[in-house]
């Protein structure tokens, strides 16, 4: 499962690295509405969210179906302004003036989009123009309780003030919180980006590439990003630019937006000392090797002491090669060591690879 970009014939001109105040009060408001996906912004969290107005708060209940489950689009208007040549704006005033330029049918696309199961990365007609497609929108609203209907119906019936309203809202947590917070974190991600830029220069797309995140990587002969998600999309630039965005407080979220008929966008969390997560490859191997109740108890053996192959095999009532069978399983995940000992080679269990499963389960499908 991935999500790719088809990059053919893009040149180096047309891919640049650009922080995004928008992308990242989006990335805040998520972190404030899921506190649990970012347990290193704890600190933050609890500082802003304490002396927070209670009616700015209340505004935010209502509009977190923008950021809490998905990051909707519209934190990067930027993207879907026709020629796909645009960057983020410099400021918070500048990226909404860039979603002024989206048409309704855009804006309340991408509003929609996850929490009314709307079409994503294909030419489908939204639902302004399709009287189907607007009954299901709020049929799957109502379904989620009185408020999200109010706020869907609020978007279908008057785009002009629903964007009014979300423009606000953003202007209100900027005021509240968000100014401060980004002048802070500016200077760091505006010197990612700078850093990125130039091992781009240097170093080709693929190195650059591969120092945003473990889960990035590039075909160069086919052309193709692929980004390691829990999920299938694809999208391609054509004759449009690759835009990578970093964050401060995203981690450990790698975004790929490939909305139909939108600029590529990768956002990336900056570098710090965050641990690099498994391939979903190698945590769906992880998982299923621990499945076996076999290799279950191998691994309660393997977390006490090491043993041969042949000590596991008495222990277990088992035949060597029946062992080394569920052995290789298990090493193949990265769960046990094997160092030899003389003439005998003896088994572990990696107690921090077992001990980070979690955090990984929870980071890869977070990504």
């Amino acid at each position: 499962m991935s999500v790719t970009i088809d990059i053919a014939g893009l040149p180096p001109e047309r891919i640049s690295v650009v922080p995004s105040p928008l992308a990242e009060l989006g990335m805040a408001l998520h972190a404030l509405s899921e506190p649990g996906h970012h347990p290193q912004l704890q600190g933050w969290v609890t500082a802003v969210s304490t002396r927070l107005d209670p009616g700015l708060a209340d505004r935010l209940c209502e509009a977190d179906f923008l950021w809490r489950t998905t990051f909707s689009d519209v934190f990067a208007p930027f993207a879907g302004i026709p020629g796909g040549r645009a960057q983020p704006g410099a400021t918070l005033t500048e990226e909404l003036d860039q979603l002024d330029l989206l048409t309704d049918e855009q804006f309340v696309h991408a509003a929609l989009e996850f929490t009314c199961q709307l079409r994503y990365d294909v030419a489908d007609p939204g639902p302004l123009d399709d009287p189907e497609l607007r009954r299901r929108s709020l049929e799957l609203a109502a379904a989620r309780g009185a408020v999200q209907e109010r706020v869907t119906l609020r978007l279908l019936e008057d785009p002009p003030a629903a964007r009014a309203w979300f423009r606000q809202l953003v202007l209100d947590c900027d005021a509240a919180f968000f100014a401060d917070t980004w002048a802070r974190i500016q200077p760091q991600l505006a010197a990612d980006a700078r850093h990125r830029t130039e091992l781009l220069r240097r170093k080709g797309l693929g190195e650059a590439l591969a120092s945003l995140s473990g889960a990035v990587a590039l075909d160069e002969e086919a052309g193709l990003i692929t980004v390691d998600k829990f999920l299938v999309g694809r999208t391609a630039t054509g004759d449009g630019n690759l835009v990578l965005v970093p964050t401060s407080l995203g981690w450990p979220h790698v975004m790929v937006l490939h909305r139909y008929g939108w600029q590529p966008t990768i956002t990336y969390p900056v570098s710090g000392s965050h641990p690099q997560a498994p391939s979903v490859e190698q945590l769906t191997r992880r998982l299923e090797a621990l499945a076996h109740p076999v290799r279950m108890r191998l691994c309660r053996h393997l977390a006490r002491a090491q043993h041969t192959t042949s000590e596991l095999a008495d222990a277990h009532g088992m035949s060597a090669p029946e062992i080394s069978r569920h052995l290789a399983v298990l090493k193949k995940a990265g769960l046990i060591t094997s160092g030899r000992r003389g003439r005998y080679v003896q088994h572990q269990l990696d107690l921090s690879a077992v001990a980070r499963l979690g955090s990984d389960f929870i980071e890869g499908v977070l990504r």
